[in-house]
């Protein structure tokens, strides 16, 4: 009988046991990585037409403390180990910290000029690649990187939009913590026997923790909450909380980073989508052009022709 060692256990999972990955299922795992970002893409509408206005902060808190804390008690597993605090720093980079952030320039910018700047976290992320995880550079990737910005640029950026320093920095800063706290992920992994539902949960606590005193410090709960709110805070937890970030952190767990980042560009484009459909907004041949320009980016960013068909 044939003993399987753990890599081989893997890559039986994925595909064919020469280590490269089965085209099919990596077709299907990018697809179900994409729905994290599509269900981040609806953040802004549930949060203009559901929630009370002047609570960002409390929303955030909303989207990841309950919940996390909640899946901390089920999975009945605590970190161990580094983990004590390597769990807390992913929390902050990737929710506690890109939340308020990505709030404050949305505040202080017009929205298409945050999205934009929030478009170029995969372009930090194949740098961080190449500095932390020691990836050669990809020149394809980057390239197509840049493309998604300016793509979503198109879409979003309206005529006369203003720049703010305050809301600019906020804006890099946010895709800049998000695409630190994505390297990280990708370069410490998960803990022997820690699924991606446990280490979500972590992730989203300790995250959730580090809003709880920003929000008793600067906005305190809404007056009332009446059930539409309540129905979107229940959807940013659910949809667009926890099971948005355990099929992110799988996805990142299994495939390349830079390739994972560039899936974030749905994000916006989905919120342009939605304010086309709820608000009316119609398409100008401009954004439309933008629209397949930053589809094509994402698309073709999965793949790495330097790699000869080996996986990408």
């Amino acid at each position: 009988m044939t003993t399987i060692t753990a890599p081989d256990q893997r890559r039986a999972r994925l595909g064919g046991g020469d280590g490269r990955v089965h085209p099919g299922r990596h077709a299907a795992l990018v697809v179900v990585t994409a729905l994290a970002p599509m269900a981040w893409g609806t953040t802004y509408s549930v949060t203009t037409e559901l929630l009370p206005p002047g609570h960002p902060l409390f929303a955030s808190l909303m989207r990841a403390l309950p919940l996390g804390l909640l899946a901390v008690a089920l999975s009945r597993t605590l970190p161990r180990g580094d983990w004590w605090w390597k769990a807390p720093v992913l929390g902050v980079l990737n929710i506690g910290a890109f939340f308020p952030l990505l709030f404050l320039a949305a505040e202080r910018l017009p929205g298409g000029v945050a999205a934009t700047l929030g478009a170029a976290q995969p372009l930090i992320v194949a740098g961080l690649a190449v500095a932390v995880l020691r990836e050669p550079p990809s020149s394809w990737r980057f390239a197509w990187g840049t493309a998604g910005v300016v793509g979503v640029g198109l879409v979003v950026i309206g005529p006369g939009a203003g720049l703010d320093a305050t809301g600019v920095l906020a804006g890099l800063g946010g895709a800049a913590a998000m695409a630190t706290g994505v390297t990280l992920t990708k370069r410490w992994g998960r803990p022997a026997g820690v699924g991606p539902l446990t280490l979500t949960a972590w992730l989203l606590s300790s995250g959730g923790l580090f809003l709880l005193p920003l929000v008793l410090l600067f906005e305190g709960v809404p007056a009332h909450i009446g059930a539409p709110a309540a129905a979107g805070y229940l959807w940013l937890a659910t949809i667009g909380g926890l099971v948005a970030y355990v099929l992110w952190f799988r996805g990142i767990g299994r495939l390349p980073v830079t390739a994972t980042a560039l899936l974030g560009l749905l994000s916006p484009l989905v919120a342009a989508l939605l304010g086309m459909v709820l608000l009316g907004e119609v398409f100008t041949p401009l954004q439309v052009a933008g629209f397949v320009l930053a589809l094509s980016a994402l698309v073709a960013g999965q793949f790495n022709p330097s790699l000869n068909g080996r996986r990408p």
